[in-house]
């Protein structure tokens, strides 16, 4: 069985056909130089399946579903609020967070944000990339940029809030809910006084100190993920 995978977004049965678009065509053929006959795998939310390669027709690739590999998941929520960062760093941030199971992005415009917009259809490319990589079938999805009181006001979550003027170094599991567990990750001029309280008034909250130095951004996400990650699994 071929390691390559795919994330291919249309439904996906037993014995179906189809095409791969112009990319996923030049990425099989050209790149890895899979020919007719061979196979490689496709997935969605709904699982995942081997795929043989029928034809490859000006430079479009059709292939057969010939059998289920994988089932959905039934995976815990996890989600990353975040303010965006420069785009290299971004890029990274996004791609290790997938890697290590975020469910849900959430960028927040805080009042000390630098980037003030997201290139949201690069990012999901990261996204789907890292997903592929990653042996991940739940593909994480990625909301539209919004300021701090809307994210609080429109979200039932267990908040994990990384507050560098914390005295907490332990999430208390035994406060967690059914809710999905979000963590919050501040702009690199940290919170503003006003957002700390707003954030810390939130029904739901923990409060934690992942480090006793300042991180960068990237860096306190792949703390926290890590550190979560520990907790609820």
């Amino acid at each position: 069985m071929s390691n390559i995978r795919l994330f291919f977004s249309a439904t996906l049965l037993t014995d179906i056909t189809g095409k791969l678009d112009k990319s996923q065509s030049h990425y099989l053929s050209k790149v890895m130089r899979i020919k007719e006959n061979e196979v490689f795998s496709l997935f969605n939310r709904n699982g995942e399946w081997e795929a043989k390669i029928l034809r490859i027709s000006k430079n479009i690739v059709e292939f057969k579903i010939t059998k289920q590999l994988r089932q959905k998941e039934n995976i815990k929520e996890l989600w990353l609020a975040f303010s965006p960062i420069k785009s290299n760093y971004q890029n990274f941030m996004i791609q290790k967070a997938t890697e290590l199971g975020i469910t849900k992005f959430l960028p927040i415009i805080f009042d000390r944000t630098v980037v003030r917009k997201i290139n949201k259809e690069r990012l999901e490319k990261i996204i789907i990339e890292a997903s592929e990589q990653s042996n991940r079938i739940n593909v994480p999805i990625i909301e539209d940029a919004q300021d701090l009181s809307s994210f609080l006001k429109t979200n039932s979550i267990n908040l994990i809030f990384t507050d560098l003027n914390s005295n907490n170094n332990k999430i208390d599991k035994s406060k967690l809910t059914d809710n999905p567990v979000c963590i919050i990750i501040g702009p690199e001029g940290d919170f503003s006084e006003t957002e700390r309280e707003e954030i810390l008034n939130f029904k739901g909250v923990q409060p934690i100190k992942i480090n006793e130095n300042i991180l960068r951004s990237e860096t306190a996400v792949i703390s926290a993920i890590s550190i979560v990650n520990y907790v609820i699994n």
